[in-house]
This record gives structure tokens, sequence and C-alpha cells, in this order.
């Protein structure tokens, strides 16, 4: 059995306990959080290999994060460079390939691009290649609902 005293002091201890939790989680406050820009979203660039060469649409874009999908629509396995394009550039150049791709299959590249020129090419050299042109970067996504 419990005594008066144990539960007077009880009583007593819980408007501390309270106090206690409050500020706790009232902690934090100081934070040097910044409401930073996103980025663009991401833009899907297709982009399909024949033998006749690689089409790429589209052929001009703003800088930002693309996703590069490649078809293969010849009856070989290919594997696909996305690079920069620029002799003498200031920045070091991009350079990412995918896979190999089967024929009539699908592959992808995620490149985050900037302001330049870009070139698509096969492994195999007698595809020629497309030539990609970035422009300034496009609209932050800060404002846009429902983006990754």
């Amino acid at each position: 059995m419990r005594t008066t005293r144990e539960r007077t002091s009880r009583r007593a201890l819980a408007p501390a306990v309270l106090l206690v939790a409050a500020l706790v989680a009232g902690c934090g406050g100081g934070s040097n959080y910044k409401n930073d820009l996103r980025p663009p979203p991401p833009l899907n660039i297709t982009a399909s290999v024949s033998t006749g060469g690689i089409a790429v649409s589209p052929v001009a874009f703003g800088a930002g994060p693309i996703v590069l999908i490649v078809t293969n629509q010849t009856g070989a396995s290919q594997e696909v460079t996305f690079e920069s394009d620029e002799l003498g550039a200031t920045k070091p150049g991009v350079t990412q390939t995918t896979e190999p791709i089967n024929p009539r299959g699908t592959g992808q590249l995620k490149v985050n691009v900037t302001e330049g020129r870009y070139r698509v090419r096969a492994a195999n050299a007698d595809i020629n290649p497309a030539q990609i042109t970035v422009g300034p970067s496009r609209q932050s996504a800060q404002n846009d609902l429902l983006q990754p």
C-alpha cells in the first residue's frame, strides 16, 4: 500500500516532469537550415540507335538533371556513351556509358549536365553519333508539387 506521503511526492513530481519534457521538446531552434532552391526536375531525353546513326530528341534543352533513355534498334548489342564534346573546356568533361543494350532493348543513363555541347555515340564506330546542345540552367522545381 502506498502512503499519503508517496502520493503527495508523486503529485509534486508530475509538474516538474512536464516542465522538463516541454524544455526538451523546445530545443533545436538554433539550427542553420537554409531553404535552398531545389534543382530543376529531371528531363527525359530519348535516343534511338540504328545502323544509320543515333537520333536524339530533343537535341537542345537547359542544364540540369536528365535521364537519357536509349533504345537499340540494331541487330547487335550496343554500348552507348554520353560525353562532353568541347575542346579546351574550363571544366572537366562528362563521360558515362550504358551497360550493353541487347537488340530491341533499352538502357538509361542519369546525368547532371551543365551548359555546353555533348555527344551521344555508340561503341560501334560505324554508327554516326548525335550532337546535343545544353543551354543555361532550367528553372528550379522549388514550388512544384509531387516532385521526387
